[in-house]
């Protein structure tokens, strides 16, 4: 279950340029510097909203995920100027492409990171406050959406529970486990197909869409909220002319600078 902080009760505005801030400066800005940035800072933020058995549940995920891409990587990108040595497919692996591949499992590694602070901070109702209005099907979707893993979390512990409780252990023979994960999978996937279902004949039968249709919000835009916003516009200014400045590559070099050197070897 995720924490609340105060970067938390703020109005979903904020959050929302907030993390759009942030995925732009890990994808626009590909330097290791900005990189190890975004993926620490992500690190620390999600451990603060997630604790310490969150953090472990997502190291085992993104661990593998990173070590597959990283590895992934050199065998199909085979560019690189220095060589190490050759592939028994007869490809040449090189110091680059090793290196690119590092670099691509720790942005993913930074993005899943954000992303589970993301769907931490920005709940579904703040979702429905910012979009109800201009696009309430979509809002209605991704709240949806956002929910879906934490309540298929939550009803997959309650049939285990329920299971437990009947006397049917997923433990016993093995060709009697599959079976019962199959049996697992085709309760949940109805259970979530029949709740879907049911919200949306609820929301259709509160009006949700109708022009016109008023609702109720706690959210309120305060000075706090604003001096927020006007650092996030500042520190976006800013990310964009970092952008278009072209330093974005290994060296902090500026693209022009690069081409002119190269021209000048040949």
């Amino acid at each position: 279950m995720a924490r609340s902080d105060p970067f938390s009760a703020c109005h979903p505005t904020v959050g929302l340029a907030y993390f759009a801030l942030v995925g732009l400066f890990t994808m626009l800005l590909p330097h290791p510097v900005s990189l190890a940035v975004s993926l620490v800072c992500g690190a620390g933020y999600s451990l603060r909203l997630h604790g310490w058995a969150g953090a472990r549940r997502q190291l085992a995920i993104l661990l593998p995920m990173a070590l597959l891409a990283a590895a992934l990587h050199p065998a199909f990108d085979h560019q690189g100027a220095t060589l190490l040595c050759y592939l028994p497919s007869g490809n040449p692996l090189t110091l680059e492409s090793v290196l690119y591949g590092l670099y691509a499992a720790l942005l993913l590694a930074a993005l899943v990171l954000w992303s589970s602070c993301f769907t931490a901070v920005m709940t579904a109702d703040k979702f429905v406050y910012l979009f109800g209005r201009v696009l309430p099907s979509l809002s209605l979707a991704l709240s949806m959406t956002l929910r879906f893993l934490p309540r298929f979390r939550a009803r997959l512990q309650a049939v285990e529970e329920a299971q437990r409780g009947l006397g049917l252990e997923r433990s016993g023979s093995r060709p009697r486990r599959p079976r019962r994960a199959v049996g697992v999978l085709s309760i949940l996937l109805t259970w979530s197909l029949e709740s879907g279902v049911e919200t949306a004949e609820s929301m259709r039968a509160r009006g949700w869409g109708l022009p016109g249709r008023t609702s109720f919000s706690l959210y309120r835009l305060e000075e706090r909220d604003r001096a927020l916003l006007a650092w996030l516009t500042l520190g976006g200014v800013f990310l964009l002319c970092g952008w278009a400045a072209s330093c974005d590559n290994f060296t902090g070099e500026s693209k022009d600078k690069l081409r002119a050197e190269n021209d000048s070897l040949k």
